[in-house]
């Protein structure tokens, strides 16, 4: 578990190649930046409050008790469930069969990329400070709450949990409502309030550096296997169950985004393939415990078309989602949480049967209810937090700002120093 949650962190500087080999030359560090300082941010937070908000007791079916784990206290002393015997060494605090701590290092990593997330779809023209004032506050007024109503199940950390979870129970195995359409409808609803990006769409914005957003799908699909194989809480038969599904789901996604670009502009690209990979991976998420693999293959095959065609919807409706978080993870998420409905397979660990195995429509229903509520809380909020920043510190970099490159006028940097690499300067050389 200790490696899955470093899997799962080493999923964000992959996220950071993938996001900043997408921009323009003169925007790649502060895109790489916004995802960075979520590692930072977040991890304070969590270790102060978020994971209480995420994991205490059920407060109202909203949040969980923020002052239970405050300062994760009870995570290094309180209550030792390991041992009873008052001579015995002291035990540790237990979530089932790990260790309490590695359990909220495995969840922190979850919360970090979340965050992450959000940044694609406003690259190029977003302050850095805003950003960081954002995702302090979205990550507590939006993610820790809905990772309670997802993640805490009853009887672990707290009597009660979180009404998804435990009273709707619709499967979300590691995070498609939570993770991706939580930040796909964060990240719409952040790209209509900042607005368009200076000549967008009219003007081309092509990827500065490909191979970086290769690498970034490659580190993404390996971390990839600490969120969904990581999700099982031990080295066991789902995780092995997840970590095939994953597999097959992600590469059947790639081959179908290659066929829709073959088929609708006549070349497969390596954007494509990257953008493919990332799409399988968001679909099967909530999936991967549920389907077999006739299951894990449809959710694969229909989340590469769908979301290959879904990123031309901005051009049609006019919001500026900057590297494609709708299309990709908002869309992604959807499918694979709502085909959990249809491919359920009974042999699978989650041993529910969806509607072409029998089950009818009541686990589809389950589905829609848990993705529509995540995704109507995390649009209704994140706009109340937008648009409260837009009007007091200010969302956006100024025209000149923008023109000039967030690297440069965010952070006082370049990441490619041309002058150096093709300039003429001359040195002499004094003979003695």
């Amino acid at each position: 578990m200790l490696a899955a949650a470093a899997f799962v962190l080493l999923m964000t500087p992959g996220l950071a190649f993938f996001y900043g080999g997408m921009v323009r030359a003169k925007n790649v560090l502060n895109m790489i930046m916004m995802s960075i300082s979520a590692m930072g941010l977040i991890t304070i937070l969590w270790a102060l409050y978020g994971f209480s908000v995420a994991f205490g007791e059920d407060k109202g079916n909203l949040i969980g008790d923020p002052t239970q784990y405050f300062g994760l206290a009870k995570v290094f002393g309180g209550e030792y469930l390991a041992s009873t015997d008052p001579e015995a060494p002291a035990g540790i605090p237990l979530f089932g069969t790990i260790p309490l701590s590695v359990f909220v290092a495995f969840q922190l990593m979850f919360a970090i990329i979340t965050v992450a997330l959000i940044s694609g779809a406003v690259a190029d023209r977003i302050k850095f400070g805003s950003w960081l004032v954002f995702a302090g506050i979205w990550a507590t007024v939006v993610y820790f709450p809905v990772a309670h109503w997802v993640f805490a199940f009853d009887g672990y950390t707290g009597e009660q949990g979180g009404w998804i979870a435990n009273n709707l129970k619709a499967i979300d195995f590691a995070g498609g409502t939570a993770v991706h359409i939580n930040a796909g409808a964060a990240g719409l609803v952040l790209a209509i309030v900042l607005g368009k990006r200076r000549g967008w769409p009219k003007t081309p914005f092509r990827p500065h550096n490909l191979p970086f957003v290769m690498l970034g799908a490659g580190l993404l699909w390996f971390g990839w296997y600490g969120f969904n194989a990581g999700s099982a809480l031990g080295a066991n038969g789902i995780a092995g169950a997840t970590f095939l599904t994953t597999t097959i789901a992600t590469a059947a996604a790639m081959l179908a985004w290659l066929l829709v670009e073959k088929i609708r502009d006549g070349k497969p690209t390596s954007l494509g393939a990257a953008s493919g990979i990332v799409a399988g991976l968001v679909a099967i998420t909530p999936s991967c415990s549920s389907v077999n693999t006739v299951g894990a293959l449809v959710i694969g095959v229909v989340a590469g078309v769908l979301c290959a065609l879904a990123v031309g919807l901005k051009f049609r409706f006019g919001f500026d989602d900057s590297l494609d978080v709708v299309g990709v993870h908002l869309v992604g998420g959807l499918v694979g949480t709502l085909l959990v409905g249809l491919v359920a397979a009974p042999e699978a660990p989650a041993a529910v049967s969806g509607l072409f195995y029998g089950g009818g429509l009541e686990q589809l229903k389950l589905q829609a209810v848990g993705a529509f509520a995540v995704l109507a809380y995390s649009v209704v909020a994140t706009a109340i937090i937008a648009f409260a920043i837009k009007f007091t510190i200010g969302l956006r970099v100024s025209e000149e700002d923008e023109a000039l490159g967030a690297d440069e006028s965010e952070h006082a940097e370049s990441a490619y120093d041309f002058a150096a690499v093709g300039g003429t300067a001359r040195t002499t050389v004094k003979e003695a």
